[in-house]
């Protein structure tokens, strides 16, 4: 395995994390940037901040209803963040992605974006992936910002039907809500149907456009490409991290 020498350590950015939304997938990306960074050793890994608030509100009432705005609680946790001493900032949660332009204006350090790091993807490694299925809250789908990024890479999205989306949202709720196995095998099933639908339609890939569908939805549960956002923002990070400035 690569080790990073002394020089190349002294270089290297460190990363926030403005997570809580939710705790699991905020651990889960954190994992990954562990697993995705080349080390022999404790001190080869990259210096990671974590902020996990929970408490932050909910996204998609945000966005669909106008309910309690998320950005000023997503602001303290980034203003934190960057008193802390980070050179840059991820988010594990693609629905606070809607807010990522006016959650900039506020910060001084950058955010890396999870849709453009998951649209380059699929325009970089996987060209002939020309629409894909995206499975998210009703947030990101309404709010369409991911929709449209994808479009900008020549990348076309099938979004389920009425009923196939609110079994999504069940599902990502009952994955934010327990560990209870029977429940989480039938939050997987109802994903994997959900993704069944969209292929038959025209799907060419699956996006898991929400950071609590790849923790049960697995790239060998589907037929097609599958693209899971807490891996690719994790990739995007270390590269990122270990460019230095």
């Amino acid at each position: 395995m690569i080790s990073l020498t002394k020089e190349d350590y002294l270089k290297t950015k460190t990363i926030g994390i403005l997570g809580g939304m939710g705790p699991e997938a905020t651990l889960g990306l954190y994992g990954k940037i562990i697993q995705t960074t080349p080390a022999a050793k404790d001190q080869d890994h990259l210096r990671v901040i974590i902020d996990s608030n929970p408490k932050i509100p909910d996204r998609t009432p945000a966005i669909i209803a106008n309910a309690e705005n998320p950005v000023p609680a997503m602001l303290a946790s980034g203003k934190t963040l960057e008193s802390a001493g980070v050179d840059f900032i991820i988010i594990p949660c693609i629905s606070a992605h809607f807010f990522l332009s006016e959650l900039q204006q506020g910060l001084k350090v950058p955010i890396l974006s999870a849709p453009d790091a998951v649209a380059d993807k699929i325009s970089q490694e996987f060209s002939n992936v020309k629409t894909v299925g995206l499975i998210s809250t009703t947030g990101t789908i309404q709010g369409g910002k991911f929709a449209q990024r994808l479009l900008q890479n020549s990348i076309a999205t099938v979004v389920p039907n009425d009923n196939d989306q609110k079994a999504v949202m069940a599902a990502i709720y009952y994955i934010k809500a327990t560990q209870q196995p029977d429940v989480r095998r039938q939050c997987k099933a109802d994903l994997i149907r959900v993704s069944q639908n969209m292929i038959k339609v025209g799907a060419q890939g699956i996006i898991a456009g929400c950071t609590e569908t790849p923790l049960e939805l697995r790239a060998e549960d589907l037929p097609v490409p599958y693209f899971n956002p807490l891996q690719i923002l994790a990739e995007a990070a270390v590269r990122e991290a270990r460019d230095g400035d």
